[in-house]
């Protein structure tokens, strides 16, 4: 309603994109609009969509009770996306840094609920359009809002988000035998300094044998029986060995892992890491990154 100038760059009139500081109004927004049929989505900082938390439980209870309603027709699901997250707050301090979000969300029913923490930005679009082409869920996608890396090919990219967990082989070094160690990580930060850890691992202990899994899909950790996503006992073990040292790097609080995974086989042996003292130190003197991770690359 307000001034249109030539230069204005697709602006539509009758509004597309509607922002304001204000996470219940956003969030309030979004539910009405989806119960016109249409689709969304709700862009947040990771650390200020705990505004809304009650409003989130009282979208997931309203989805359980209408999926026991057989005259109810699904909606399209409510589309999370928290970026400006935990790992690109340097300069902010405290006030920007809380991951908990995605705890709260693991406290609902298995069947309402879907995490996604795209590793690049091909799993990213792939997981965008499956969320939005879903209906009756809440799904919930941690990006970073900076140029993402891009360490899989577009087929590669769908065949990983469609599984939700898996090995990169092309960053093993475990090739058909045994892993000595494995190494995991959960989100678009921790999955670029897990792999510049396997590039340094593998200049100082060139025979150490490696495997890199990424999880894309939080649910994927869970017992099957536990979640639809989840991986069988089998399955899991494949992954994740049953005696070899796990060491996990992941987005949010190390204690959520071990949630998701107390009952499999090699729990005692996971080791879930969020974060590098050396570097945290460097961060809040200088506030950005170590030169040698800010200008890291995988070596071609």
């Amino acid at each position: 309603m307000a001034e249109r100038l030539d230069y204005d760059d697709h602006l539509a009139p009758d509004g597309r994109v509607m922002g304001i500081l204000s996470e219940h109004a956003c969030q309030g927004w979004l539910e009405g609009y989806l119960l016109t049929g249409r689709h969304g989505l709700f862009s947040c900082y990771e650390a200020f969509i705990h505004f809304v938390d009650s409003m989130f439980n009282q979208h997931a209870k309203w989805l359980k009770v209408c999926g026991e309603i057989p005259w109810r027709r699904p909606i399209a699901s409510l589309n999370i996306l928290l970026t400006s997250h935990v790992w690109r707050q340097d300069h902010n301090g405290f006030s920007h840094q809380d991951p908990g979000f995605i705890d709260h969300v693991m406290n609902k029913k298995a069947d309402i609920i879907r995490v996604y923490l795209p590793p690049d930005a091909n799993t990213l679009l792939y997981v965008a359009d499956q969320c939005l082409k879903s209906r009756d869920l809440v799904n919930v996608i941690v990006a970073g809002k900076q140029p993402q890396q891009q360490w899989l090919d577009m087929d590669a990219a769908i065949n990983h988000a469609s599984t939700g967990i898996g090995m990169w082989e092309w960053a093993c070094s475990d090739q058909g035998g045994e892993p000595d160690v494995v190494l995991a990580a959960a989100g678009d930060v921790p999955t670029l300094e897990m792999l510049a850890a396997i590039d340094i691992l593998r200049e100082l202990v060139p025979t150490l044998k490696i495997r890199f899994i990424n999880v894309l899909d939080l649910m994927t950790l869970q017992p099957q029986e536990k979640h639809p996503h989840g991986l069988s006992s089998k399955e899991f073990d494949s992954l994740f060995t049953i005696d070899k040292p796990i060491i996990f790097a992941y987005h949010g609080y190390p204690w959520l892992i071990h949630r998701l995974t107390y009952r499999r086989t090699n729990h005692s042996n996971l080791h879930v890491r969020d974060k590098l003292n050396a570097h945290t130190q460097y961060i809040h003197e200088h506030s950005e990154d170590m030169p040698e991770i800010r200008d890291w690359q995988w070596p071609q």
